[in-house]
Formats: C-alpha cells, structure tokens, sequence
C-alpha cells in the first residue's frame, strides 16, 4: 500500500478547496487552469510526508507525483526531498531522485511545486558540478514551469555564496520575446533581489545596462529592498 497517497487523501477537506482553487488560478485562461485540489494546507501535507517518505518507494512516488491533484503532486515532491536528502553519500541513490524529478517535470505545474522542489534538489546536487542543465531549462524549457526550475534552482548557489550563475540564466530571460510571462518576470526579480542581499554591488553593476529594458515587474522585484528614492530612480530610467 501506498502509504502517503492514502493518508494525503485521508486528510482532504472540501471546504478548502474553493479557496485553494482561487489562489492558484485554475479558471479558463488562467496559469493553473484545470488544475484540482484536495483541500489540504501546506503544514498538514508536510507532516505527512515527515511521517511516510521513509517508506515511499519510487513507485509510489510516481503515483503521487502523477496524481491529478496538487496536494498529492507536492506530498510525493517534497517526499522526493526528504529521500535525496537523506541519501547523502549514496549518490547512486541521489542520482536516481534527480533522474525522476527530470523525467517528471510534466507534472510540476504551478509556481509552489517549482519552488518548493527544484533548489533543494537540483540547486543542491549541482553544487559541485556543471550547471548547463540549468541554462537548458531556463532557456529552453517546454514550459514556463520549466523555465522557472531553471532560474530559481540557482538559490542554492546564492545560499552559497555563489551567484553568477543566477545573474548569468537572468541575462537568458531579457533575451526572450515579450510579453515575458509575469511569474517568470516575478522568479527572476526574486532571485535577483536574494542575489543582491549577498552582493548589492553586483547586483547595481548588472542592473545599471539593463534596467531600461527590463520588463517592469521584474525589475520592481529585483530593487524591493533598495530604499524609496532609489526605487524610484531606477523605475524612472
């Protein structure tokens, strides 16, 4: 039996769903279109998984991460997490987590399953190795999930002190045709920004010849933290 699927669906709640519905935009025409609910918070779905992802196989991830429902998607991704994290040295094991998050991108649709997933995984386990991968998604990605994984993977780098990288796969998004998708413009705005907290000089030197070609939102994301006049200054050029 596929414990943490049938404890996730043990824990749905109807009344939430209309709520959950909303916030991710499953309406026609929307981002998350078509998109199903369980009714189930985020704090529930990671008890669960703290108490099944020791005993989740990759089957039974791939059940959960297959699920038309979206808190089912995230339970198996963050169990597939918790299992590579847990996998320290045994990297045929953590090879095996980055080969099935890979081949499952199709089912990691909507902005929280990017961004609760792609940096521990693929953030941490190119740590030491090359990241062209990253450039590939973020580049060339199917999707604009895909994409995303490829920007905001690179948090991991900036936890690190290593940051060239984000402000490297950012270049890749203004050379994209517009209108660029606002939560790609919102990622890439969000990872600069976090890159900027570490090195606010880099951050100035690379926005100072492009902000007048940034698209907006990306570039009020990337300043939030700069003081009002500065702000203000940049959104004026």
């Amino acid at each position: 039996m596929n414990k943490l699927y049938h404890t996730i669906q043990s824990c749905q709640d109807p009344n939430l769903v209309p709520g959950l519905s909303r916030f991710f935009k499953t309406a026609p025409g929307q981002y998350g279109e078509g998109d199903k609910f369980l009714g189930i918070k985020v704090p529930t779905i990671r008890e669960v998984v703290k108490e099944c992802w020791s005993v989740t196989s990759f089957d039974d991830l791939k059940e959960c991460v297959s699920s038309e429902y979206h808190e089912m998607r995230m339970a198996g991704l963050l169990a597939l997490v918790q299992i590579f994290k847990h996998a320290k040295k045994d990297k045929a094991l953590q090879q095996k987590c980055i080969d099935f998050y890979l081949a499952h991108t199709q089912y990691i649709n909507n902005w929280d399953l990017v961004d609760l997933s792609c940096y521990e995984l693929l953030g941490n386990w190119l740590l030491d190795k090359d990241r062209t991968l990253l450039y590939d998604l973020a580049r060339d990605g199917k999707t604009i999930w895909e994409q995303r994984i490829g920007m905001v993977s690179t948090m991991q780098f900036i936890r690190h002190g290593q940051l060239d990288d984000t402000f490297n796969i950012a270049e890749l998004f203004l050379e994209k045709p517009l209108p660029l998708h606002d939560l790609l413009q919102k990622a890439v705005g969000w990872l600069l920004r976090e890159a900027g907290k570490r090195n606010e000089k880099q951050l100035k030197d690379w926005l100072s010849t492009r902000c007048k070609t940034m698209p907006r939102t990306m570039l009020r994301y990337a300043i939030e933290k700069f003081p009002e006049n500065e702000r203000k200054s940049y959104l004026e050029k």
